[in-house]
């Protein structure tokens, strides 16, 4: 398989796909009672909008003291970063807090914490093919956009190809997906119909029948280890 980064740019690279040992499909979920606009409603506010040299790309708020999970490859080699919150049209400031390339993960922070509402994050070692899901972030710079789709597989061992500063880099348990994920959603929320961040999507694979990409299989690092990685790059 080859695979295309869904961040800001469109590298491409081959990529390796193994499947693992998993629970038995689960039937697609519903959604929750209060339906997907109320869903959507209660999480984008936690998913910002990060603008970088290179392009585009989304962020999740962690806490209430401005820090921000988002992809390494999103941040690539910037230190200062400029960020939007869903529905405010004024800018705010950010910086490097450190990047685990090795796990494409990254920390940023904003001074300016007013307003900041952080992601609740659930155990993504209960997510479940079949399971609906939600893709929020900001696909070619369109701030706050929504996909949706249903977890096709976990425990996937996907390789992100190397970029301009960047080598390649193996997610050992990616979490598949068929929400749609596009160049700028990668570092965004994928969400469970609790509105649990389940996942931080990262790449989608591309064809191979050329650079285009591949319709329904995007891959998303598994909120068990966004929590480690940023706990200890904050730390």
């Amino acid at each position: 398989m080859t695979a295309v980064v869904g961040g800001s740019g469109f590298a491409v690279g081959a990529a390796t796909s193994q499947p693992s040992a998993s629970r038995p499909p689960a039937a697609p979920q519903a959604p929750a009672t209060k339906g997907y606009a109320a869903l959507v409603r209660e999480v984008l506010p936690s998913v910002v909008l990060i603008r970088t040299p290179d392009g585009p790309g989304s962020g999740v708020i962690l806490d209430t003291d401005g820090n921000i999970v988002t992809n390494a490859h999103v941040a690539g080699d910037a230190t200062k970063f400029e960020v939007r919150l869903a529905g405010d049209p004024a800018p705010r400031s950010a910086h490097l807090v450190g990047s685990y390339r090795a796990g494409d993960l990254a920390v940023i922070r904003t001074d300016d914490t007013a307003g900041l509402r952080p992601a609740r994050f659930g155990d993504s070692a209960k997510a479940q093919a079949g399971e609906v899901v939600i893709a929020l972030g900001n696909p070619l710079g369109l701030a706050g956009s929504v996909t949706e789709g249903i977890v096709s597989a976990t425990g996937r061992a996907v390789t992100e190809p190397a970029t301009p500063g960047s080598p390649a880099v193996t997610l050992p348990d990616a979490i598949q997906t068929s929400a749609p994920i596009n160049p700028g959603n990668s570092g965004g929320a994928l969400v469970n119909t609790a509105g649990e961040v389940i996942g931080i999507p990262t790449l989608a694979a591309a064809s191979p029948h050329g650079d285009t990409q591949a319709q329904g299989i995007g891959f998303a690092i598994p909120s068990n280890a966004v929590r480690d990685v940023v706990g200890q790059i904050i730390r």
